[in-house]
């Protein structure tokens, strides 16, 4: 097997599960790739490392890997989906902080979670994204067009509030008078959309959900649509550019440039151990919050 190691940062909460997974793997007959970056962060931070140089390293991903392994929070796992894009790798989320809706597996289970999965006890979650193209082409958007979570559009360099024209299937919804607008999949329901009031989707329901921000039209609501629907948007206010993000990435984006959003092409394999699930995760969440883990 062929696995693909993925991290962002090392702090105080990381070592554990880092020791933890790179030792289980030097034990296993595996191919083990660390990501360039992660790879000399842990260069510098441990010390007698000198078993871990027995791992390669990688830039970029092809087809030939069977795994990515995301070790840090759900941000991680957003940045791992751009290494992954549509090349249909399965990504599993280590979790270094608080418990997460992707980064699942605690650091005290890594070695089990990580059995199971070279043994093949295990699902595949399927998770839908977002594409996104602009009229005129913004360079900055095309050369990565995708978001697991959201894409959202949001006011720049002032207080002032934008204008949101939307329209779905061609047909036009309203302007949405606020701070910007949040267009979230599933998965993405329980991040950015959930902290502006919208609604909870489990994963495997084919639809979007729309969240203004901050509305000033109090008649204005989260609205939930078919994942089929095509989204326009076209964005003013009195600055002359906003700001555009997909889930981390952020662009600056001119007002009356046409934002088309529809459901990307292809998906993500998330994988699920057989012990837990979604409904598991949001019972834990709800139950316990996130400042009860660590």
């Amino acid at each position: 097997m062929k696995i693909a190691i993925f991290g962002q940062f090392y702090h105080k909460n990381s070592d554990v599960p880092v020791e933890t997974l790179l030792g289980h793997l030097l034990k296993k007959n595996a191919e083990i790739f660390i990501e360039r970056n992660f790879f000399d962060l842990i260069h510098h931070e441990i010390e007698n490392d000198q078993k871990y140089n027995v791992f390669s390293t990688f830039d970029t991903l092809d087809s030939s890997f069977d795994l990515l392994i995301s070790i840090g929070g759900d941000g991680t796992i957003l940045r791992a989906v751009t290494y992954v894009k549509d090349l249909g790798i399965p990504i599993v989320g280590i979790n270094a902080g608080r418990l997460g809706f992707l980064a699942t597996i605690p650091k005290e289970y890594i070695e089990k979670a990580i059995d199971d999965i070279l043994n093949g006890n295990y699902r595949i979650s399927e998770r839908s994204l977002l594409a996104i193209t602009t009229s005129p082409e913004n360079e900055d958007i095309a050369k990565m067009n995708f978001a697991l979570n959201e894409i959202a559009v949001s006011r720049k360099d002032t207080t002032s509030m934008i204008t949101v024209e939307t329209y779905l299937n061609d047909e036009y919804l309203t302007s949405y008078w606020s701070d910007g607008l949040i267009i979230s999949t599933p998965t993405g329901s329980t991040g950015y959309s959930l902290s502006c009031g919208g609604p909870v989707i489990t994963p495997d329901t084919n639809s979007l959900a729309l969240t203004p921000i901050a509305p000033h039209n109090l008649n204005a609501r989260p609205l939930i649509i078919t994942d089929s629907t095509e989204i326009k948007l076209k964005v003013s206010g009195r600055e002359n550019s906003y700001l555009v993000s997909l889930d981390s990435r952020i662009a600056t984006i001119n007002n009356e440039t046409i934002l088309t959003i529809k459901k990307a092409d292809f998906t993500v394999k998330m994988i699920e151990l057989l012990n837990e699930s979604f409904l598991n995760t949001l019972r834990k969440k709800l139950l316990w919050g996130e400042d009860k883990r660590n």
